[in-house]
């Protein structure tokens, strides 16, 4: 998938100011905003506990092997 670029967001930008409304915009901004948050807090909390299964489990693993 090819880059958006400059030109391409300028594109988008006219067509939501055309669909949503010059007042509509800075809702819609935060909206989007709080979305992309709540998705990398989300992603981060998932990958923490999946790095701590792996640690635990190869603390398992460790202490199988010394006995």
């Amino acid at each position: 998938m090819p880059n958006i670029g400059v030109p391409g967001l300028i594109i988008i930008l006219i067509i939501a100011l055309i669909v949503f409304g010059p007042s509509k915009l800075p809702q819609l901004g935060k909206a989007v905003g709080q979305t992309l948050k709540e998705f990398k807090n989300s992603t981060k909390d998932i990958v923490d506990d999946v790095t701590q299964e792996f640690k635990l489990d190869d603390k398992d693993t460790d202490t199988k092997k010394k006995a």
